[in-house]
This record gives structure tokens, sequence and C-alpha cells, in this order.
């Protein structure tokens, strides 16, 4: 119902490099045109939130201008970071509908037990996916994003570098393309076996040279017309550009789905890269390519990503579910890079 009761918010802060901390803040109540939003899940990003977790954003960029939720400001802890947050509308203001209320929704915001939102920045969540399916929708909507900026054709060789959340969605996408070959690379073996599991040919571990001299043979990286068409590297580390560069084929691409935050990538262009033409491309969520936009826009490649989220069932990647109350040990648990955590949500309820 629409009103002015306000709500007290537990809510996730940064505070420095390897601290977090639950602080507990009053919300204003809705004005005309928001709502005040009970958080039922949240998930964590093991990819960007981390390196805001670890200290390595660069102090001379916003974390994202395009999410208000987050601000436009450069990056200064004490802050609040997350954007997968999946709630049930409590109260909305004067001028909003009041047949929100009680609606499932989707909004990129920080971790929190409530927030207020304009109504205009929610997104409903369709009635047959699941809420802790829909935690996945920023993810699975960068995945999109990633297959439409890599173009698999018909008879493609493709190798998914990392089999973390981005990387099984956009092999469990590529599953369903008519390949000549899907292989994945990541160095923990229950990330392998889960990536084999959503439909890669083969999986290996980047750290033994046996793997990789399968990985070659299999892509005849001795003979002409021989190697990766695509090289998609989601590691979200430096180094894993050279072995995409020495996997991909002549004209190749390889298609950045990384941020790397303030690490830096020591490339060696050299060799493969130079007698090649291999193409480097940066693919990222905020924009859609420059070539599809005519006929594409954001609710349209949202609408294709709650699709795939029901052809997927991205919830079976959920490892843990745990309190707000032990974000502490969540962070903990992801940052040293433990093969039992794949994905982490936090449950509200």
């Amino acid at each position: 119902m629409s009103g002015q009761t306000s709500q007290n918010a537990k809510q996730l802060w940064f505070t420095k490099p390897f601290q977090v901390e639950i602080r507990e803040q009053g919300l204003p109540s809705p004005v005309p045109d928001q709502a005040l939003v009970r958080c039922l899940y949240s998930g964590i990003s093991a990819g960007t939130e981390m390196l805001v977790y670890r200290g390595q954003i660069p102090d001379s960029m916003p974390l994202d201008a395009n999410l208000p939720a987050l601000g436009d400001g450069a990056i200064k802890y004490p802050l609040r970071y997350g954007y997968a947050c999946v709630g049930r509308i409590e109260q909305v203001g004067s001028s909003a509908d009041e047949a929100w209320v009680g609606r499932t929704v989707f909004s990129f915001q920080p971790h929190a037990s409530h927030f207020v939102s304009d109504v205009s920045e929610l997104i409903q969540v369709p009635d047959d996916v699941d809420p802790e399916a829909a935690v996945f929708l920023a993810n699975m909507d960068t995945a999109v994003n990633l297959l439409q900026d890599a173009h698999p054709q018909l008879g493609d060789r493709v190798i998914v570098l990392g089999q973390g959340i981005l990387g099984l969605l956009v092999g469990g996408i590529l599953a369903e393309f008519p390949l000549a070959a899907l292989y994945g690379v990541d160095r923990m073996s229950q990330r392998q076996e889960m990536g084999e599991k959503i439909g890669a040919i083969a999986c290996f571990d980047p750290d033994s040279p046996s793997d990789i001299n399968v990985l070659k043979n299999r892509l005849h990286l001795d003979q002409a017309r021989s190697g990766a068409d695509i090289v998609m590297e989601l590691t979200g580390s430096p180094e894993a550009l050279n072995l995409a560069v020495e996997l991909c084929a002549y004209s190749g691409r390889i298609i950045v789905g990384s941020w790397y935050g303030s690490k830096n990538a020591k490339l060696k262009l050299g060799e493969r890269f130079h007698r090649n033409r291999i193409s480097i491309v940066s693919s990222q969520v905020s924009t859609i390519s420059p070539e599809l936009r005519g006929r594409w826009d954001k609710e349209r490649r949202l609408s294709v990503a709650w699709d795939r989220i029901r052809r997927l069932n991205p919830q079976q990647f959920i490892s843990h579910r745990l309190p707000l109350s032990k974000a502490a040990d969540a962070y903990h648990l992801l940052d040293s890079v433990s093969e039992e955590a794949l994905q982490i949500i936090f449950d509200y309820q």
C-alpha cells in the first residue's frame, strides 16, 4: 500500500580493502514515483565485486556511471556495492500504481535488506521465474551481450577461459549453437565438471602442460586453419590473455569480458598475435554494440536474458546461501579462491 511508513535497512558496506561490515540505516519514505522493496536474495559478483573487496578498482573512475544506485563518484571507502538484488515491493509512493505492491522485482542495487528505488528502475520478475534464478539476471544479460559481440558461426571452434558463473552462463548458451567444438578452461576441477555438464566437450586445467597439449592437439595448432575461431576471456586474470592468443586461430577473435580493475596485462604480442591478425575485442554490458543499436535495445536484450534463465536454470550454480550477517565469511571464502565457492547469495529470509 502507499503511505509514509519509514523503514530501517541493514546495509553491507565495504569499509576498506578486505573488510566489510553491516550497518543499520533509516530509509526515507518513498516519494511519489518510488517504491520500498524488501530484499529476498542478492548475489555476490565474484568479478567486479571482488575487485572492490580487494581494493583493486582504479580510483580515477566511477564503479558504474550507468547504475543510479551506485552513484557516479570516484571510488572512495567506505562504499556500498552490489548489483543483483531480487525483492518484493512493500510500499509505493502516491503517484505509483498500487498494483506494484507485492510484485517481485529485480534491481541493480547494493546488498541491503530493504531499499527505496524509483519504480522506473525496477524490473519485474516474470511469474514463471524463481526469485533465486532471477538473481542471475545481470550476469545473464552480460552473457547475452558477450555472445552478441562474439558472433559465433556454424562450425566455429570456441574456447571459454574461466568457468565461473559468467563462463558457465556463456557456455550454457553456446552449447545450443551448431559449433564444431566448445571447450572450457579452468583451474578448479569442480568448475571443469560443471562446464562439461552444461555443454562443453571437455574442460582443461591451464596450469597442466599435458592438459594444454591435449587442447592444442584438438585444435590442430600445428596445421593451417587451426586454432579457436573465438576465445572468450572470462577469468578476471590479465595473464589469461596470453593463453588466449596462443590458442586463437588466424584472424580469430578474443572477446574480453573480464574487467581487470587496476591489474595490468603483460601481453606477448610479438609472436602469434602479430602474424595471425588476431582481434582483441572489449565487451561491456553497459552499452550495446553500435552495429546492433538499430535493432536492439536493453529491453530486448533483457527479454532474451530472461528466456535464457528459463532454459538454463542457473540456480543450479548456487553453492552457498548465507544471511547478510555472514557477509565477512562470504567474501573471505571467495577471496581464498575456494573450489567450493561458485555462486554465493545472501538470503534475507
